[in-house]
């Protein structure tokens, strides 16, 4: 079948779309390849892609609506995964309209798509960070998230307010999956461990947020693709018991459904850092700075529902983790 990916020369849509390809998928791939940062990352990310048997690429903006709607007449994808945003906290503190193009009006544009050429399933990205000021852990689907504490993570809670719509109005199967600090080859630069690998190799400080007690729910790459896919090929149906009276935000009486995707196993930032040092075999320079505005202080995901429905079990140590990416790092700029 024809599968959409938005998003396929960013991190997760990149390794996604590979093991699709890998399992005989037909994929067509869009992305903007925008600068938020470097855009040679996100080409090359592309070259390994192109050139294999059954993907397509084509470079469009979701915001694009004419284009957006041409894509779907053309291809007619019978199901979307849906990974293409504006990410980041802090830069949606000084570039707030980015977010309202892609993650809202390009978001629009993926619904009336799916809404208007049958698509018989449709997968997205959420984002951990919709948990806001919510401070009971582990965090679970079934807490009510309606105290975002950035922009981004408000576009995040509005798309899933926007595909139940669309699953209770047009019976459009929506799954959204909450991603947790996702890591790995081929990374996105603006993440810290990145940014932390490239400084420590060229002898620079690292600067480390909230005296090194932020924790963080770290998933790698490998364990986050296996969710994708696993969910990819479970089709959402209506949950019977819901009840209106005390309303499960995880499900709906319309073919939806929320998961958390990520390592059940929250880690302190300073051991992260312990863990990437022993990887680089070098010990870190550390600038220890306060708490950042849009930051959370940790992220745990309940990942129970997610495990039961589709047998996901992510298995991979952040030692583990760390030392793929930095041998990754090590062959591709140094």
């Amino acid at each position: 079948m024809t599968l959409l990916v938005t998003g396929a020369a960013g991190f997760i849509g990149f390794h996604v779309t590979k093991t699709l390809l890998a399992r005989g998928e037909r994929v067509v791939g869009i992305d903007n390849l925008n600068d938020y940062y470097d855009p040679r990352l996100k080409h090359a990310r592309l070259r390994e892609l192109e050139g294999q048997p059954n993907f397509e690429f084509l470079r469009l903006d979701l915001a694009d609506r004419p284009g957006m709607e041409a894509l779907f007449a053309q291809f007619k994808p019978r199901r979307v995964i849906h990974l293409a945003a504006q990410a980041g906290v802090r830069y949606s503190l000084h570039n707030p309209h980015a977010y309202v193009d892609s993650n809202l009006v390009g978001f629009m544009n993926i619904l009336e798509g799916c809404r208007h050429h049958a698509v018989e399933h449709l997968v997205y990205a959420s984002s951990s960070s919709v948990y806001g000021l919510n401070t009971a852990m582990p965090y679970s689907v079934h807490h009510n998230v309606d105290h975002p504490i950035s922009l981004y993570a408000a576009t995040k809670k509005a798309n899933e307010l926007m595909a139940h719509s669309y699953a209770h109005l047009y019976r459009l199967p929506t799954t959204g999956l909450r991603f947790f600090t996702v890591y790995g080859p081929w990374g996105r630069p603006d993440m810290a461990y990145f940014k932390f690998t490239q400084a420590i190799l060229e002898g620079r400080p690292i600067e480390v947020y909230n005296h090194g007690k932020m924790q963080r729910d770290f998933t790698y790459i490998d364990d986050i693709v296996e969710g994708v896919i696993r969910v990819l090929d479970r089709i959402p149906a209506p949950n019977p018991a819901w009840d209106g009276a005390h309303p499960d935000p995880g499900s709906s009486p319309a073919p939806y459904r929320i998961y958390n995707i990520g390592n059940h196993s929250p880690v302190e930032l300073s051991r992260f850092i312990e863990a990437l040092e022993g990887a680089l075999g070098r010990t870190a320079e550390k600038v220890l700075l306060p708490m950042q505005p849009g930051d959370v202080p940790a992220t745990y995901a309940d990942v129970d529902d997610l495990m039961r429905d589709t047998g996901f079990a992510p298995s991979t140590s952040i030692e583990e983790g760390l030392a793929r990416f930095v041998a990754w790092y090590r062959g591709y700029y140094v």
